[in-house]
């Protein structure tokens, strides 16, 4: 099927840290969740077209079990402030083309937390720390495309609407796995060499030339 981006996760502190700073800059948060069973909880940032997480561990044994292990969301939160694992998190969603392509292969989890027979499908580079983890979620929708009483806030005071680019900044990105050239050969994301990871967002065509940078607290800069 053809894909678009869903959500980006990037794993922080305990508690969501740096959704302040967000919240500061002029973004409404949306509903927070948890993950049973996968030993994680997450804040969320919805734009019209995706949506901004930041995903912790609240659970290390569940983190860590043998249903949630293969996600190795325990080494990436464990790693994310040494630089030794790629802190971010890619998850797609089925296109508006009809299109019967695969763009990566992938395998399903089933999670606890997801009722039958819903399952997500995570990309087969899973074990490749220094990328992002790639997964597909075949159940969900555009942010906008939800009924208007379960639609989450995305009029923000900041005026950010819809996320128009993705750059990955990686010390890794001369050495491509499959499953992430995959993507960025289909124009979802980008990938440019950098000595930290780093992911920057452009929203709305980025006509204005501002950027809003929220280094240190996160790996993350927007511009629009």
């Amino acid at each position: 099927m053809s894909l678009e981006l869903d959500h980006i996760f990037i794993c922080t502190g305990l508690g969501g840290e740096g959704a302040r700073c967000l919240e500061e800059f002029g973004l409404i948060e949306g509903k927070p969740n948890t993950h049973p069973g996968q030993g994680t909880a997450c804040r969320r940032f919805c734009f019209t077209n995706c949506y901004l997480e930041l995903l912790w561990v609240c659970d290390a044994g569940e983190a860590q079990s043998e249903t949630a292990r293969p996600l190795h969301l325990w080494e990436r939160w464990q790693g994310r402030a040494s630089g030794a694992a790629c802190p971010f998190g890619f998850g797609f969603r089925p296109g508006m083309r009809d299109d019967d392509s695969v763009l990566f292969p992938t395998w399903d989890y089933l999670p606890a937390y997801l009722p039958a027979p819903l399952s997500m499908e995570v990309g087969t580079n899973n074990h490749v720390l220094t990328e992002p983890l790639l997964f597909c979620l075949p159940f969900v929708r555009r942010p906008d495309r939800y009924a208007a009483d379960k639609q989450p806030p995305f009029h923000h005071r900041a005026r950010l609407r819809e996320l128009t680019r993705v750059l990955l900044i990686s010390p890794q990105a001369n050495r491509l796995s499959a499953e992430l050239a995959a993507v960025t050969n289909a124009g979802l994301a980008r990938v440019r060499a950098g000595s930290q990871y780093l992911v920057e967002l452009g929203f709305d065509g980025e006509s204005q030339g501002l950027q809003g940078d929220f280094r240190p607290m996160l790996p993350l800069v927007f511009r629009w």
